[in-house]
């Protein structure tokens, strides 16, 4: 894999709304293996987190040089790194958060989703969670109502699900505040009160757990225990200009996530390539659900919430995602 190329600082206000999906401290990506033989080059925006373990495994495993592709692994901050880049064709193919990709769609991003990227486990522990500190007086998540809590991003995966899961309890989401904090931020954040709660992920959960905090709400479980978080997606003109890699994308990419599923001490070992997450923490860790179903029924309570709860101003077609 090269190293990381600087990427363009001034996308589009419309792309700007797919930098949800973000890690504060990513390592200097690696190198692949140099193409060879008839192998067509791609080029993958990634960032360093667990979502993403199934590519590594994939191109460990061979499964994308059996479908004639030789894999290019770029690691970025978030979708507004890699989103500009796939739009502009320096990479093929990206991966965001599926209410990224929607908002995208939402404001005329010629993008498409391609392949599942990973789902909630649908019970607890699950990969996201919202936490609050050991001594809170919070004893359940409609307690938030009218308390800060932390999410990474503003209008979007987060705040959708937290609002959702307070209203299911009778709380009013409508009186949540909300405060942008890096995930890695968010632990030390929670155990010195500075915030009343947080939604957070692995592997930044586990941490959180081993100070304390507490978990009042499994909020993607709760929403949908067959929650699809995240897609990989390519722009509407490469699909368009070559659907043979596409098609050959999505298969690798499946066989991967099948993999990937099936075998979590590989998924944990593979981490080592791309994070830096503590021995401990990751043994400890829950891991995604990979799975490979895409289609208008994944995605579509994601844009159902985004409406409902003022991420967008009119409803989100969300076959302009998924089924192009």
């Amino acid at each position: 894999m090269r190293k990381t190329a600087p990427f363009v600082a001034t996308a589009a206000a419309a792309i700007l709304v797919l930098s949800a999906c973000s890690a504060s401290d990513a390592p200097e990506a690696t190198p692949t293996d140099e193409a060879t033989g008839d192998l067509t080059p791609i080029t993958v925006g990634v960032m360093p987190i667990v979502d993403v373990a199934a590519i590594y495994v994939g191109i460990a495993e061979g499964y994308f040089e059996d479908e004639g592709l030789d894999v290019t692994l770029e690691l970025a901050q978030g979708g507004a790194a890699i989103v500009p880049a796939v739009v502009s064709g320096d990479y093929e193919f990206g991966f965001s958060n599926v209410t990224s990709l929607l908002l995208g769609v939402s404001n005329g991003v010629p993008i498409q989703a391609v392949s599942a990227a990973n789902f909630s486990t649908g019970e607890e522990p699950d990969i996201a969670a919202v936490v609050v500190p050991k001594d809170s007086p919070v004893t359940s998540v409609d307690e938030l109502a009218g308390k800060t809590v932390a999410v990474n991003t503003l209008n979007n995966i987060g705040d959708s699900t937290v609002r959702n899961v307070v209203e299911q309890n009778g709380g009013d989401p409508s009186n949540i505040k909300f405060t942008e904090m890096g995930f890695p931020d968010m632990p030390a954040a929670v155990s010195s009160n500075q915030v009343d709660g947080a939604w957070i992920l692995e592997p930044h959960l586990t941490r959180a757990l081993n100070d304390g905090a507490r978990v009042v709400a499994w909020n993607y479980a709760e929403t949908d225990p067959d929650l699809m978080i995240s897609a990989y997606f390519t722009s509407d003109a490469f699909a368009a200009e070559s659907p043979e890699t596409v098609a050959a994308f999505t298969a690798a990419m499946n066989k991967s996530l099948e993999f990937t599923d099936a075998n979590p001490d590989i998924t944990r070992s593979i981490l080592d390539d791309y994070t830096q997450i503590d021995e401990s923490v990751k043994a400890a860790m829950t891991l995604p659900r990979f799975k490979t179903e895409l289609g208008e029924k994944n995605v579509q309570l994601l844009a159902d919430l985004a409406l409902k709860y003022g991420l967008v101003d009119s409803a989100i077609d969300v076959s302009q995602l998924v089924t192009k």
